[in-house]
């Protein structure tokens, strides 16, 4: 079993704009192509686990999600970078759409999405990151048992929905920082 990065997409990975519904709207920040590199050329599996509740709104459909994350594959590629999985949640308990209208356990900050890729992925969670701008993704990678980062980009440090009492292993200034620090505490480890 390998240890993964867990990333949020929207915020994280690329800029945070809403609910992003139409492809011209997606914007990498400069790092995040280096970023993803360097994590899988020293041997991390990179996955992306991502609320998008756009979907149960009716804002959008999961096929428009999926052409998202092949536009941020083309991107990886070009950049001689690689994302290893996609997760995401579709549901919302208030959404418009009944068939997405629902409690689930793949919604952050439930553990679903990493548990799910763990299986499918052969990832070991207890020696893995997750990097994302909301606590939401913090407390996600508390529930299933990662080291947690919580990124400045995005929603980042001004997200008021920090529980009681939690914190984030670490706070990076974006990605190539939260990168970096991954790096290093693995090799400390070693």
């Amino acid at each position: 079993m390998k240890p993964a990065v867990f990333l949020d997409r929207d915020g994280t990975v690329i800029e945070e704009v809403g609910y992003l519904n139409r492809l011209d709207r997606v914007s990498f920040f400069p790092w995040s192509v280096d970023a993803v590199r360097v994590l899988g050329d020293a041997g991390l599996r990179v996955v992306v686990v991502t609320n998008q509740a756009g979907v149960a709104r009716g804002y959008f459909d999961e096929q428009f999600v999926r052409a998202t994350h092949a536009l941020i594959d083309e991107r990886m590629r070009n950049g001689r970078a690689r994302i290893d999985g996609y997760y995401y949640c579709p549901h919302h308990p208030d959404g418009r759409v009944a068939s997405y209208r629902a409690e689930c356990d793949c919604r952050k900050p439930k553990p679903g999405m990493i548990l799910r890729a763990a299986r499918e992925l052969d990832i070991d969670v207890a020696r893995s990151f997750v990097v994302g701008d909301r606590w939401l993704d913090v407390e996600m990678g508390r529930a299933a048992g990662a080291t947690t980062v919580l990124v400045k980009t995005g929603y980042g440090l001004e997200d008021d929905d920090r529980p009681d009492g939690l914190e984030a292993d670490r706070v990076a200034d974006n990605l190539m920082d939260a990168a970096g620090w991954i790096l290093r505490t693995l090799r400390g480890q070693a």
